[in-house]
């Protein structure tokens, strides 16, 4: 642990055993949880290899998981550009598994045998395509001889240019040269759509499809069709969800009923699905949410475990996450509607669960430890962690201890927020002064922020500065109506929450009302630009790859969220009158306060050209600022050296503006 200097220091000028090259080799989480077998795969962030993902395999006999694929492979699909479930695998016949996995460096689906004698290694399935975006695969279920995934396919060189299928790909390699070769199993008319679910016996798939302008989370229809014996779909009908009923995911129980996890009732809860179009039953009918928004196929909250129900047609409990803006892992019984939850200090887990046998894996975090792959054994009760970052030389008394918080906002509304106080084991500030804390508003803006150790925060806590993150109105995880508060009002109830839980904070003592910052990523940066042009609250801001036009970004970002503006400030002449009236590009006389503008010149979400167009706005006026852009870099900094550029120059943001004395990060230039 790094030596106190002493016991009363200002805040903000603590020293801090998290340094940003550490808080940068924590970023990322294990995701998309699978079972081979009696083994469970993952795939897992390596910030430090120029933040590749690779898959990683924990053998069932209990040794210790290893990745599977060296460097350069990297396991992520850019599917929709958010990606989604990149790999598959089964237990072949002969022994070993086989998996298929997404290259990111070229979007082809590849085949692996990790216990093949020595070899030529993975083998290409998919072809190689030129035009536009090219060929993108996810979601794949293997099926005899083929993978079945969907398949998005590029047009034209523009971002709407593009049609999205089921399709059959050969594990033969015959498609490796002939996009001929791939069969389509669909046809192209919905919009967006998941892979197909797979019923036990083989006869039936189902998957959930929905259109511009809806995103998923507004409504999405759940469709099932017949397997033909020549392994075709048969024509598909439509057996839940509508324009006003988002079905987040789709999956079979063992007897072959379908289950689906919908929010018809206003919460995202389990329900079985009368295949004929009779309906949905609830199967734990509560004000909690059972999922979540569907940002990338292969999302889960919901696996069926092996098993019989009680009246012995041979269904089976299910897995599930369930909360209220945090969420955890519990076993339903579907038929009695009892839910035991896991033991544990996990207080957030992600959308993936992998079942093998009486075993449940789940990615799950608390404010004591990042995410990490957890073991439960339903037999028994107990879980274990079976997967997590190396042990770090850093003393766990310097983590913050998140305060989950309800505060009142305008209108009477609540809002919801996690509040980190600045803490050190060693160090303690002058009785009479007041910490300055950061608001962070989160991306989405259809997403929430659990209470978790977040190196990221703890790098700003250990040092004396505190941080509160914001579930402002339209977040996920406090039911449809929640969420529904943002509908037109992007650039309103999302500031005004924020506002009105800075405020509260410095009302009570707890902040420094004129040490007060905001920042936020994506969605989040739109949140931190308009909280700047909205009044003199904040000193200052950190912008990160943010929307800063919202006419700009409905022409300029990816398929997926093209219409999203259309829910979040309106449609046609209302969308162009309130980005005059909402966009910090169009208010840009009104920022007055220094800021940070952190921008990946990859970015097909928030390309620069939002970035360049605030900073042409505010031309030739005498406002602080640093823009910093980082060649490589996508939606969402991967590589280690971007975030720890990007955190020490955040710092020395707030230290400037803040008036405390740092000389352990380089100091940021701010030009006018």
């Amino acid at each position: 642990m790094t030596a106190s200097p002493g016991p009363d220091l200002p805040y903000g000028s603590w020293p801090s055993p998290i340094d940003a090259a550490l808080a940068a080799s924590h970023d990322g989480r294990p995701e998309y949880l699978g079972a081979v077998g009696a083994e469970v795969w993952w795939t897992e962030p390596r910030p430090r290899e120029g933040g590749r993902r690779t898959l990683v395999r924990r053998p069932a006999d209990g040794r210790p998981a290893r990745s599977v694929l060296p460097a350069p492979w990297n396991v992520r699909s850019r599917f929709t550009e958010y990606g989604g479930l990149p790999w598959a695998g089964a237990e072949r016949p002969t022994g070993g598994p086989l998996v298929v996995f997404v290259h990111h460096a070229d979007q082809r689906m590849y085949a692996y045998e990790p216990d093949a004698p020595a070899g030529p290694g993975p083998r290409p399935l998919t072809p190689l395509s030129t035009v536009g975006g090219g060929l993108r695969w996810a979601d794949p279920v293997l099926r005899g001889a083929e993978v079945w995934c969907v398949l998005e396919e590029f047009t034209g060189p523009g971002p709407g240019d593009v049609r999205r299928v089921t399709v059959a790909v050969p594990l033969d390699g015959s498609a490796a040269a002939d996009r001929g070769a791939v069969r389509e199993l669909t046809d192209d008319r919905h919009r967006f759509r998941t892979g197909p679910r797979l019923s036990p016996d083989g006869r039936r798939a189902a998957w959930l499809v929905w259109d511009h302008p809806r995103m998923p989370w507004d409504g999405t229809e759940l469709q099932l069709a017949d397997v033909t014996p020549h392994g075709a779909l048969g024509a598909p009908r439509t057996v839940l969800g509508g324009p006003d009923e988002a079905v987040a995911q789709v999956a079979w129980a063992a007897d072959g009923s379908l289950l689906a996890v919908s929010d018809r009732g206003g919460w995202w809860n389990p329900y079985r699905v009368d295949t004929g179009g009779g309906g949905a039953v609830n199967l734990c009918a509560r004000e909690e949410e059972f999922g979540g928004a569907l940002w990338k196929p292969g999302l889960s909250w919901l696996a069926p475990l092996p098993g019989s129900r009680a009246d012995g047609s041979g269904g089976g409990p299910l897995a599930v996450l369930h909360g209220r803006g945090a969420s955890v892992l519990g076993v339903l019984d579907p038929d009695s509607g009892d839910l035991v939850d896991v033991a544990g200090p996990w207080t957030a887990w992600q959308p993936t669960l992998a079942v093998s046998g009486t075993r449940v894996y789940g990615v799950a975090a608390s404010p004591r430890s990042a995410y990490e792959v957890v073991e439960l054994d339903t037999a028994t009760g107990h879980a274990r962690v079976v997967g997590a970052h190396a042990t770090d030389p850093v003393d766990p008394a310097h983590y913050p201890e998140p305060q989950t918080r309800t505060f009142p906002g305008p209108g009477g509304r609540e809002i919801h927020a996690h509040v980190y106080p600045p803490h050190h084991p060693a160090v303690r500030a002058p009785a009479a002064e007041r910490p300055p804390y950061v608001v962070w508003a989160h991306g989405g803006p259809t997403d929430h922020v659990p209470p978790a150790l977040d190196l990221h925060i703890a790098y700003f806590t250990s040092r004396g500065i505190g941080v509160v993150e914001v579930n402002y109105g339209g977040s996920t995880g406090y039911g449809r109506a929640y969420r529904e508060r943002l509908r037109e009002q992007w650039g309103v109830v999302d500031v005004e929450d924020c506002a009105a839980v800075a405020r509260a904070l410095a009302a009570e003592g707890t902040a420094d009302p004129a040490r007060l910052a905001v920042r936020g990523a994506s969605a989040g940066g739109w949140t931190a630009a308009a909280s700047l042009a909205a009044g003199d609250l904040y000193a200052c801001a950190a912008i990160i790859y943010p929307v800063l036009d919202l006419r700009g970004f409905a022409a300029e970002t990816h398929d997926l969220e093209s219409h999203y503006a259309d829910g979040l400030a309106g449609r046609g002449q209302t969308l162009a009158l309130r980005c005059r009236e909402r966009s910090p590009v169009a208010r840009a006389d009104r920022i007055t306060a220094p800021f940070l503008l952190l921008q990946g010149l990859e970015d097909p979400v928030c390309p620069p050209a939002q970035a360049e167009r605030l900073l042409t706005a505010l031309r030739g006026r005498p406002v602080p600022h640093a823009y910093l852009t980082f060649e490589g870099e996508g939606h969402g900094f991967r590589r280690a050296e971007t975030m720890v550029t990007a955190l020490e120059a955040e710092l020395s943001l707030y230290a400037q503006v803040f008036g405390i004395d740092r000389d352990d990060v380089p100091r940021l230039a701010l030009h006018s």
